[in-house]
């Protein structure tokens, strides 16, 4: 017998976050292609920046035959943020710029090449970086290196720094909340064990 989920945040009702989750506008569209595996996953940060913004889409799959009509929004430019070769940093937007349409990879660092590597069309966007990104909040899984972050946090880096005229911190506050939630269930001493 499973326990009641919200159908909305998909979290057990006894810890739904939806409260938390706010509804912010922004210029830039986001489309977030998330790999199966994480679909599923209890700390699904893709999804929550996907609830949380207006201009955003979560997708779910390995292979999107319909990502070239995904891809060419009118009044968009399409960038994938991935870094890597040929990735530059995430700039500003200036009065005279196109809104881009930010499309972000959500899976395992594996899983997320995986989805290029099966999807051209995403692989021959022009590529985006973060620059001078903090310590990662995701206290709760081993990250490759340091500049490491959720989906979740890179999303509302790289629009803090597209922009910087609105605050979208507050995507932030159910995140916060849900790895609590996690380190709480699973007691202070096990989480030291595993991840302190």
């Amino acid at each position: 017998m499973s326990r009641p989920r919200c159908e909305r945040c998909q979290r057990p009702a006894s810890h739904c976050l939806c409260a938390l989750i706010p509804s912010l506008d922004s210029r830039t569209r986001v489309l977030i292609l998330q790999h199966p595996s994480e679909a599923g996953h209890a700390l699904n940060t893709a999804r929550l920046a996907a609830l949380g913004l207006r201009n955003a889409q979560l997708r779910v799959g390995e292979i999107f035959e319909d990502l070239p009509e995904l891809l060419t929004r009118p009044g968009y430019r399409a960038c994938l943020l991935f870094p890597g070769d040929g990735a530059i940093p995430v700039q500003p937007f200036t009065d005279d710029d196109l809104p881009l349409l930010l499309v972000v990879p959500d899976g395992t660092w594996r899983k997320a090449r995986k989805l290029l590597h099966l999807n051209p069309a995403l692989a021959a966007l022009p590529k985006v970086s973060l620059q001078g990104a903090p310590a990662s909040r995701y206290r709760l899984r081993k990250a490759p290196g340091p500049e490491a972050l959720s989906t979740l946090e890179s999303i509302v880096l790289a629009l803090q720094t597209l922009e910087s005229e609105r605050s979208f911190q507050a995507l932030l506050d159910p995140f916060e909340a849900l790895i609590e939630g996690q380190i709480q269930a699973m007691g202070e001493d096990t989480y030291q064990r595993n991840h302190g």
